[in-house]
């Protein structure tokens, strides 16, 4: 029998848990479909479900917030508790009046709406968390493991996918339609979305490149301030994030625009076009999207704990760069990403030239690649992609 998603451990379960034992509100946020419904269902099995998606659930707790909540009377998840602004005010008056830890769980997928109303009503009573798709490392020892970094950059890492066995590309085509339909036009106030299309796929095409705002508002016919609140909307939507530039520039002149990554690889390759593993493999981006594979696998890791990631590049005007800075609070983590299978000399270079600058330690220089094998050589870490060790 195959192994049902929501048997899969996500590692955010223990975060979760924690958080309801000592907050009284906790929020959980992600995209659409990334299981965050199963997730908290599994974990507080005993708390009432309601979905305010349900149109007569929605209209009730609009228009009568108080008599929602007391009929509910006891523990509860409350599913896309955004499309109920006025809710938010109700919940903080129930917790204030009876404290009890782990009473609501609330969970979104609109970020902008869910942490504006949880900022000016729940301020010091919620827990916020985030659920992204699949990670590899959860994706371990099940039989949805791949071989192949390919695979899963074609595949993505949304659970539907793998649990109802459906074809990446139909998949992807739907979820952007509802994406759009749903949450851009109810944050955007967006009539035609044609344009939005158009700078969706834009911003697919330069992965991993610097942002050039006047550039892409040039090529989409829109102004700057619109192509840059369009982009907040997707970082919001956990559709992409952006990297932003290491300052510390070693006495050399460094870029200071930030680069693009998609959170999931298999939407960006649907927005390519491309309709197979085999086009992904022979794509002239297939190095960009593995390093978009990897840094999302990183944010991952950190987003888990609630914490923001401090993930910067570096890049100086001589054109040395390294692909990922982690803070860490002591001495920042060097990380280089090539999705090259086998290893050679020139995959250390710029690692070595960062290594000469700031003479860091080999336990603080990695380099993740295409293939399999994980080493401790004299002067770096040697990572497979599949064995994504950060932080920690």
């Amino acid at each position: 029998m195959m192994l049902s998603y929501a048997m899969i451990k996500r590692q955010i379960e223990k975060e979760l848990v924690s958080a309801a034992e000592n907050m009284p509100v906790v929020s959980l946020t992600g995209p659409r479909q990334s299981g965050k419904t199963t997730l908290v269902k599994s974990v507080f099995p005993h708390h009432r479900y309601v979905n305010l998606e349900e149109p007569d659930t929605r209209e009730y707790a609009i228009t009568d917030p108080r008599g929602f909540l007391n009929d509910i009377g006891g523990k509860a998840i409350i599913d896309e508790c955004q499309y109920a602004k006025d809710i938010f005010s109700y919940i903080q008056a129930d917790v204030d009046k009876n404290p009890q830890n782990g009473k609501f769980i609330l969970t979104g997928s609109q970020n902008i709406l869910m942490s504006d109303r949880i900022s000016q009503s729940l301020a010091g009573r919620a827990a916020i968390l985030r659920l992204l798709p699949f990670s590899i490392s959860e994706l371990e020892d099940t039989p949805y493991q791949k071989d192949s970094y390919a695979d899963y950059l074609y595949k993505g890492f949304y659970p539907r996918i793998y649990d109802q066995k459906l074809d990446p590309a139909r998949w992807y085509a739907s979820y952007i339609n509802t994406y759009l339909e749903r949450d851009v036009r109810q944050i955007l106030n967006v009539g035609d979305l044609h344009s939005f299309q158009t700078f969706f796929k834009l911003c697919a095409g330069r992965i991993g490149q610097l942002i050039n705002l006047s550039a892409m508002s040039n090529e989409i016919g829109v102004s700057y301030q619109t192509v840059k609140r369009w982009l907040s909307v997707l970082e919001a939507s956990y559709i992409i994030f952006m990297l932003p530039p290491y300052y510390r520039n070693f006495n050399k002149r460094v870029v200071k625009s930030p680069r693009l990554y998609f959170y999931d690889p298999g939407l960006a390759v649907n927005i390519l076009g491309l309709k197979s593993t085999d086009q992904v493999k022979t794509n002239y981006m297939k190095g960009e999207l593995f390093e978009s594979l990897v840094l999302s696998e990183i944010r991952k890791n950190v987003l888990i704990t609630g914490s923001e990631p401090s993930m910067y590049f570096w890049r100086d005007s001589n054109g040395n760069e390294i692909d990922c800075i982690i803070e860490t609070g002591s001495e920042p983590i060097a990380i280089e990403i090539k999705a090259a299978m086998t290893l050679n000399q020139h995959l250390f270079k710029g690692l070595m030239k960062w290594k000469a600058l700031t003479n860091l330690k080999q336990d603080n220089l990695y380099l993740v690649y295409g293939g399999d094998e994980n080493q401790d050589r004299s002067e770096v870490r040697i990572r497979s992609w599949k064995h994504i060790p950060f932080p920690g």
